[in-house]
This record gives C-alpha cells, structure tokens and sequence, in this order.
C-alpha cells in the first residue's frame, strides 16, 4: 500500500480550538462571524454552502479559471458578509463582493478563485469593497440585509450605507 503525500492546501477553521490544528498546512483562515449572499440580479439570499463552494447553484459544475470557456450562463454576484458586536450590539462590520458566472446547461462555471479568497478576507478584515456590484444589485444587497435585520443594518457603519446607495 503507498501512502499518500499530503499537499500544502488552504485550510478553513472555525473559531473552536477543537477543530484548530496547525501542523502542516500553510494557510488558515477563521470563518467565524462570516455568513456569505449570493446575488443574481435584484434577488439576493444567504446561502452558506458558499463558503465551503457547495452553495446550491454550485452543486454539479466544473469550475474552469478561463471566462471563455462559460459562454452565457448566469453572472452571480458572492458577497461575503462580516458580522461583529459592539457596545450597542450587533452590525455588519465588513462586505466585499466577488463574482461567478455559471452555465448549468453544460454544467461549467467560471470563478477566480483567488480573488474570491481576497474579497473574503477583505470582508473579515472589516473592509467595504462591493464596487464589482451594479446598482439593482446593490439593492437587492441592502434589502437583504435589512430584513434579515434592521437593528444590525441601522449601527452599520455609514461606508456600508453609502456604498448600497442609502445615507
């Protein structure tokens, strides 16, 4: 029997030392208090399978790094969302957005999966970086965030606000 050589990877923990370990692998990142949405054009969800990339539009595509490769298809639009509390309580803390455009047809999809990873991280360092978002989407975004809960949006920073065009 050949035992296999484990290769370097990105590693995702969650805020548990349980599940922490950092022997070998080169990168972690942390997940806790980040939720991600997905947007296509004025309708927007929480879906967290994003997270891991098992988000219910990705299940069964082929991801390719070549835009020319997916003609047509269906431009999605992944916001990754920090959530942090402060002293008056909950608030969106951090969202920046990325994109993705799938053909379920031929079952392929296209994405950047570093800039995915960057936007991510964007996110969890509390930044505001949703400038990839077109006016309908941004939005849908807001009135996401909004119902999912108006408390967190209304001690949001106004960067958030301004950035989904409401101030």
């Amino acid at each position: 029997m050949t035992e296999r050589k484990k290769s370097a990877q990105f590693n995702i923990i969650s805020n548990r030392s349980s599940t922490t370990h950092g022997d070998y692998y080169t990168g972690t990142i942390n997940l806790s208090n980040l939720s991600a949405v997905l947007i296509e054009g004025d309708k927007a969800k929480i879906d967290l399978g994003l997270l891991h990339a098992k988000s219910t539009v990705e299940r069964g595509i082929k991801f390719t790094s070549n835009p020319d490769e997916v003609e047509g298809g269906t431009l999605y639009r992944v916001v990754w969302i920090a959530l942090d509390r402060g002293e008056n309580g909950l608030y969106y803390a951090g969202a920046a957005a990325c994109s993705m455009r799938i053909n379920h047809e031929k079952r392929i999809g296209w994405k950047n999966l570093a800039d995915h990873v960057n936007r991510m991280d964007d996110a969890r360092k509390r930044r505001f970086r949703l400038d990839v978002l077109d006016e309908r989407e941004r939005a849908a975004l807001r009135r996401l965030l909004i119902d999912n809960n108006e408390d967190a949006w209304n001690r949001s920073p106004d960067e958030l606000k301004a950035a989904l065009g409401q101030n």
